[in-house]
């Protein structure tokens, strides 16, 4: 009687799915996990995903870099890709699927243009109440708290106006990227900006700080687009 052979198969793509759940169980925030998704389909233009992953090659990832040369991918772009694709076969290598790994793809340092005094000049000049829109008010407001803080997107969109304590001029950030809280100090001109705003905005102590003209809490690409158009008009 023959005995049966073990065989086990399991596509790139699959094995791909169950690494997301591996991060989703971790507690990965969900943007990552939407990086690590759109990640893939990019990378899937330069590497077949259907394959077994047991027959991948380093001829492969060459070949995928290669690809993504010659389609014009800026270098920092590839580096994301190959970033995530190092972190997803490490997994992999952890979990008995391969022991492939793939090196970080360099990528060209490049120096981002900065504001002129005279452009953040522009950007902080307060708007006339009178005239201007919620959002144009609410946005100079985001730019100067962007300035004073430094934070990230996301963290500005979370923030809720029980976070401010404008009595000893700071702010706690709950929503950050490594799910950590911080207390941020405010300088006395960013705690008396907050102060005219909230008299404009209202709202009660869970509503979020930066919101939209219906009180909602900005989406980010609702947020992004806003900040583009007023720095554009300043």
């Amino acid at each position: 009687m023959k005995k049966i052979k073990m065989c086990q198969t399991a596509k790139i793509r699959d094995v791909y799915k169950d690494f997301l759940t591996s991060r989703k169980v971790r507690g990965v925030s969900e943007k990552t996990l939407e990086t690590y998704s759109t990640h893939l389909h990019a990378m899937s233009k330069h590497l077949d995903i259907e394959q077994d992953i047991a027959d991948l090659k380093k001829r492969d990832l060459e070949n995928m870099i290669a690809s993504m040369r010659e389609s014009g991918l800026a270098s920092n772009t590839i580096n994301s890709y190959t970033r995530t694709l190092k972190t997803f076969l490490s997994w992999c290598n952890r979990e008995g699927y391969t022991s492939l790994n793939i090196p970080l793809y360099k990528a060209e340092e490049t120096i981002k243009e900065t504001y002129t005094d005279g452009e953040l000049k522009a950007l902080l000049k307060k708007p006339d109440v009178h005239k201007c829109t919620f959002a144009e008010f609410r946005n100079w407001a985001i730019i100067n708290f962007l300035l004073n803080s430094g934070c990230r997107a996301a963290t500005v969109r979370g923030i809720q106006i029980r976070d401010l304590d404008l009595d000893n001029g700071i702010v706690y950030y709950r929503h950050t990227k490594n799910k950590k809280a911080q207390v941020i100090p405010l300088c006395s001109p960013m705690t008396a900006i907050l102060r005219e705003y909230l008299r404009v905005r209202g709202g009660g102590p869970s509503d979020y700080l930066f919101c939209t003209e219906s009180g909602e809490q900005l989406t980010e690409n609702g947020l992004r687009q806003s900040i583009a158009r007023y720095n554009e008009r300043r």
